[in-house]
């Protein structure tokens, strides 16, 4: 995955924090005005949309604007990237545990044919 290094620097630092991952879950059930999204936290608005703008910029929502309402919906593509990137590090570490495990039981069987 070395083609998406800084995209994935950018959509992790994105999820690292709870307050962005909260409004990722609401997103999850459906688009939702920011009003609405920024109700649950104890924040005033300019700081709250400085969240939405981050989650805009790394691409994992978008937003639009129909008269003075601003609604935000998921964008599923950049957790395509991630969940890539993440099933080639499950791979790579269950071959090093399958190559740990199978050094493990040779060694054993080593041992006991003595």
């Amino acid at each position: 995955m070395g083609q998406y290094p800084e995209r994935l620097n950018g959509i992790f630092q994105a999820l690292a924090d709870p307050t962005r991952r909260a409004v990722l879950g609401r997103l999850g059930k459906g688009p939702a005005g920011i009003s609405d999204l920024a109700r649950p936290f104890d924040m005033a608005l300019p700081s709250f949309m400085k969240h939405i703008h981050l989650l805009e910029d790394t691409g994992l929502i978008r937003t639009s604007k129909k008269g003075r309402v601003r609604t935000c919906a998921i964008e599923k593509r950049p957790f395509a990237v991630v969940e890539a990137w993440l099933s080639a590090q499950r791979a790579i570490w269950e071959a090093r545990t399958d190559r740990l495990e199978q050094f493990v039981t040779t060694a054993r069987e080593k041992g006991q044919s003595r």
